[in-house]
């Protein structure tokens, strides 16, 4: 099930279903309005948004009305998610899928809203996105890649092939946003060539590996995976989570890996990950390509939860093609 594009004139609700929209700076909050504006969407805010209590979030019960309230109004045609965190799993439970069943919109977040971007997926077949956070739109500078492919991905009908960003970041851009550092990018890294086309899945792996063994986690079978980590996950945790996934009903019918940028702090360098891939023989001949430009450095490609892609690499080339429908 696919939700409409968004189209310019059309309002898209900022709700918070892990952290709380009050621990971001009113400076930060009005960039990224003046980004969504640019593109012609109007930004609403859900009415619990701002809650906060002693781990930066708002209660169950907060989070889950905000996300129904903005399901169910007609006007509202896209949320973004405010950002992150740690506990958007614990609104699994409360959620009413037929109500998000019968009023398909975009839902478009990471990090830790993988667990509820997956979970609507497993529960609705509503595909949803894993792409910037409205606070992601918070950031002055290197925002461009993360703009145009947020477009592509959310506001087209056509497919669309990823290019890999020509620089990438790891700082802290929302301490300082004039003083950044800008690295460039050498592109997609080719761990196992190989082809494979099928239904994307994914996005931050250590949030994924929460689904593990509950009805929201959907099945792997002619799945394309989408992963990666943030700097808090070292290479013996990603090594286990990367294992605790292999061992999941359905993954010897996943086709292909596309792994994300790894944060400087997580200590993953690309010899790393391939000696993580190549110590795992049950991803013998399965294409894997690493170093995506997507995940907890910037800037990020959008990609559809749900949605189809096709993964190509040889000869030193990688095509990584993606078609929401």
């Amino acid at each position: 099930m696919i939700a409409a594009r968004l189209r310019r004139g059309d309002e898209v609700r900022v709700v918070s279903p892990a952290v709380s929209l009050g621990f971001i700076p009113e400076d930060q909050q009005l960039t990224a309005r003046d980004r969504l504006e640019g593109l012609g969407l109007r930004c609403s805010v859900s009415r619990n948004a701002e809650v906060m209590d002693r781990f930066d979030s708002s209660p169950v019960g907060a989070r889950v009305s905000d996300l129904h309230e903005a399901f169910a109004d007609p006007g509202v045609r896209g949320m973004l998610t405010t950002l992150g965190g740690y506990n958007s799993n614990g609104l699994l439970e409360y959620l009413d899928y037929d109500l998000i069943r019968a009023n398909p919109k975009i839902f478009c977040g990471f990090s830790d809203i993988t667990a509820l971007a997956t979970a609507i997926y497993a529960r609705t077949g509503l595909v949803t996105y894993s792409g910037p956070h409205f606070t992601t739109f918070g950031m002055k500078r290197g925002i461009d890649y993360t703009m145009e492919y947020f477009e592509r991905c959310l506001m087209r009908e056509e497919p669309f092939e990823v290019q890999p960003a020509d620089h990438w970041s790891d700082d802290p851009w929302y301490e300082d946003q004039e003083n950044r550092e800008f690295v460039p990018n050498i592109g997609y890294e080719v761990i196992h060539e190989g082809e494979a086309e099928g239904r994307l899945l994914g996005g931050n792996l250590g949030t994924l590996c929460l689904l593990f063994g509950t009805p929201y986690m959907p099945s792997l079978e002619g799945s394309i995976l989408l992963l990666e980590d943030d700097e808090e996950v070292g290479p013996v945790h990603f090594d286990r989570e990367l294992q605790s996934l292999i061992h999941q009903p359905g993954f010897g019918g996943v086709r292909g890996i596309v792994f994300g940028k790894f944060q400087r702090a997580s200590n993953t360098d690309p010899d790393t990950l391939t000696a993580i891939v190549e110590s795992k023989r049950e991803l013998d001949g399965m294409p894997i390509v690493a170093s995506a430009s997507f995940g907890h450095t910037t800037p990020q490609f959008t990609f559809p939860i749900g949605g189809y892609g096709s993964l190509r690499a040889g000869n030193g080339t990688v095509q990584l093609s993606i078609d929401v429908h």
